[in-house]
C-alpha cells in the first residue's frame, strides 16, 4: 500500500452573507465582527501590511505569478516612495484567523485508528463590495496510508450528514470528529450522529442544520435559518460538501495505480483497488481531468501531477524530492501560495455570481405589485443588485490572471469544470432583463404621466382662452370689498383645483376621447358615444 509521508489538506467554504441590524448596511462585513464582542478572529496583518522581516520568497514569487489587474485585487494598489500607508491601495479581500484550534482529532470509519491533523491556519475571508464570506482550513499531517487519505479528502469536508446507515452511522461523513487547543484539551465535538436534530431542522425550517463543530468554528456567525441571534448571519450557497486542495508526498508516486489516481482525482474515498466508476465513464479522465506536464523522470520534482475536478485540486509526487516538499520555493510552496490564489479566486467567483442570482430570487419573491411601497423596494434592490454586479465585473472578473503556463493551465482547467464562464453569462442577462424591465416600466409611467398632463392642458386651455379672450373681466371686482375678493379667489381656487384633479381622474377616458375624434374614419355619433363613455 502507497504511503503518504506528508499531507497538506485546504478546505474552502463559500457562504453567503446576511447582515442584521440598524447599522448593518451602514458598515462592512468584517467591520460588524470587528464590532461584536468576546470572538476568537483577529484581522490578519499580512506580508505586504505587516513585519517587513515576514515577507520571504515564496510571497515574492506568489506576486509576479499574476497578470498586473489581478495583482491590484489579491495584494492592492503599487505604492510610490513615501506613501507606506494608502488605504486606497489596499487589496480587494480582508482576511481573519483564529489561533485557538491546534489540531482536528477524527477517524473516518469505525474501527479505524484516530487521526490527528494539525492546524496550519483557520481563516476568514471577505472580499469588498460582495456580502460573502470564505471559511479556509488548512491542516497537515505526516504518515498516512493512501486509503485513509483517500478516505479524509471525501468525508472531511462535509457541512452536514447526507444521510444515516442502518447502524445510526452519518452517511458520507466521518464517524468522528472533535477540535483540540493546543493543550489537547477537546473544543468541541461533532453531532453528526444525531439524526433527529437534523431531520426536525429540515422539516420545521426547509433549510439543512449544519454540523455542530462547523457551526461552532464560525461563530459568532449564526446560520440564516437558525436559532441563534446574530448580526452576521450566513447562508449555504453551493453544495454541502467543501471544495478541497491537497498536496500529497508519496514514497513513489509511479506505485499508485490508475484507480488510485481516479479516487484522488474525483474525491471518491478508498476503495478495493478497482475504478469508482464504469471504464466507458472514465476512459479520457487523464484528459479531462489531469495536467500532466511534469508527469515524466526530468525536472526538479520528477512525476509530479496535477489533478482536478473543479471542486477539488490535487497534486500528487515524490517525497523523495526536495523541490516537491520545499515550503519556500518548490512545489508545496506553489500550492500554499499561487494555487490556492488561483482555487480561491475561482470559487470566489462562482459563489458571487450564485449569491447575486439569489438575490434576484428573493426580491422576485417579495414582490407585490398591489403595494407602491413594495415596489419602490423591489425597484432599489434590483438596481443595487446591477450596480453590485458592474462592481464585480470590472473588479474580480478575469478570464485570464496569469501568463506562466501552468497557473494558467490550472486556472482554465478549473474554470472547465466549475462551468463558471456559462454562469456569468447567464447571471448577466437575468440581471440585465431586469434592469431592462425598469427601464421600460419607467418609460411606461412617464408616457402616462404625459398623457395626463396634455389631456389636462388641452382641456385647460379651453377655460383659459374663454376666460382670457381680450382681457375681458366677466366679474368687475376690483372694487369690491378686499373680503369679498379674497371669499371669490378662494371660490375660483377651489374650482379650478376641482376640474383640474377631475380631469386628471378621468385623464385616461379622456385621452380615449381625443384619440377617437382625431379618427376620421369614425362617425360623429361613435365619437359622441365614446365622450359618453368617459362617465359611465
Amino acid at each position: 500500500m502507497p504511503q503518504v509521508e506528508r499531507l497538506h489538506q485546504t478546505l474552502l467554504w463559500p457562504l453567503r452573507l446576511l447582515r442584521s441590524g440598524a447599522q448593518a448596511h451602514n458598515r462592512r462585513p468584517w467591520e460588524l465582527l470587528q464590532a461584536l464582542p468576546d470572538h476568537p478572529w483577529r484581522e490578519l496583518q499580512d506580508e505586504y501590511t505587516g513585519d517587513a522581516r515576514g515577507y520571504h520568497e515564496r510571497h515574492y514569487q506568489e506576486f509576479l505569478t499574476f497578470l498586473p489587474y489581478v495583482q491590484r485585487v489579491l495584494f492592492g494598489e503599487g505604492r510610490s516612495a513615501g506613501q507606506a500607508d494608502d488605504r486606497l491601495g489596499e487589496s480587494g479581500l480582508k482576511t481573519f484567523r483564529r489561533r485557538d484550534v491546534a489540531a482536528f482529532e477524527l477517524r473516518t470509519q469505525p474501527g479505524r485508528p484516530l487521526i490527528r491533523l494539525q492546524v496550519q491556519h483557520i481563516d476568514l475571508i471577505f472580499f469588498y463590495d460582495i456580502d460573502a464570506v470564505l471559511l479556509n482550513v488548512e491542516l497537515s499531517g505526516e504518515g498516512l496510508e493512501l486509503a485513509e487519505v483517500q478516505e479524509l479528502l471525501y468525508r472531511l469536508g462535509r457541512a452536514y450528514p447526507a444521510g444515516w446507515d442502518d447502524a445510526g452511522l452519518p452517511l458520507h461523513c466521518l464517524a468522528e470528529c472533535r477540535f483540540l487547543n493546543a493543550q489537547g484539551e477537546v473544543l468541541v465535538e461533532s453531532d453528526t450522529r444525531e439524526r433527529e436534530p437534523f431531520i426536525e431542522h429540515v422539516q420545521a425550517r426547509r433549510a439543512p442544520r449544519v454540523a455542530a463543530h462547523w457551526a461552532w468554528l464560525l461563530r459568532p456567525l449564526v446560520p440564516d435559518h437558525g436559532d441563534q441571534t446574530g448580526d452576521l448571519r450566513y447562508r449555504q450557497v453551493e453544495y454541502y460538501r467543501m471544495p478541497v486542495m491537497a498536496h500529497l508526498a508519496v514514497d513513489d508516486p509511479r506505485s499508485l495505480s490508475r484507480a488510485d489516481f481516479v479516487r484522488l482525482g474525483l474525491i471518491c474515498g478508498a476503495g478495493d483497488g478497482s475504478l469508482p466508476y464504469g471504464e466507458g465513464h472514465l476512459q479520457d479522465f487523464e484528459a479531462r481531468y489531469c495536467w500532466d506536464r511534469f508527469w515524466c523522470a526530468q525536472g526538479a520534482a520528477p512525476f509530479t501531477r496535477y489533478l482536478s475536478c473543479g471542486h477539488s485540486l490535487v497534486v500528487v509526487g515524490d517525497a523523495r524530492s526536495a523541490f516537491f516538499t520545499s515550503r519556500e520555493r518548490g512545489v508545496l510552496a506553489q500550492f500554499r501560495h499561487q494555487h490556492f490564489m488561483l482555487f480561491l479566486l475561482v470559487h470566489f467567483q462562482k459563489a458571487a455570481l450564485l449569491i447575486y442570482s439569489d438575490r434576484l430570487v428573493d426580491a422576485l419573491r417579495r414582490l407585490n405589485v398591489g403595494d407602491p411601497d413594495n415596489v419602490r423596494i423591489f425597484k432599489r434592490e434590483i438596481r443595487s443588485c446591477f450596480e453590485g454586479f458592474l462592481r464585480f465585473t470590472h473588479r474580480y472578473w478575469f478570464h485570464e490572471v496569469s501568463e506562466q503556463v501552468q497557473a494558467r493551465s490550472l486556472h482554465r482547467l478549473l474554470l472547465q469544470h466549475l462551468e463558471v464562464q456559462p454562469l456569468y453569462a447567464e447571471v448577466k442577462t437575468r440581471i440585465g432583463d431586469m434592469a431592462q424591465y425598469l427601464e421600460t416600466d419607467n418609460v411606461r409611467r412617464q408616457a402616462n404621466t404625459v398623457v395626463r398632463l396634455t389631456v389636462v392642458t388641452i382641456f385647460g386651455l379651453v377655460g383659459t382662452i374663454t376666460t382670457g379672450f381680450l382681457g375681458m373681466n366677466l366679474l368687475a371686482e376690483s372694487e369690491a370689498p378686499l373680503w369679498q375678493r379674497i371669499a371669490l379667489f378662494a371660490l375660483t381656487l377651489g374650482v379650478a383645483l376641482w376640474l383640474t384633479g377631475y380631469t386628471i381622474v378621468k385623464s385616461k377616458r379622456l385621452s380615449d376621447f381625443l384619440d377617437a375624434l382625431s379618427d376620421e374614419r369614425l362617425t360623429l355619433r361613435q365619437k359622441l358615444g365614446v365622450l359618453v363613455g368617459v362617465w359611465r
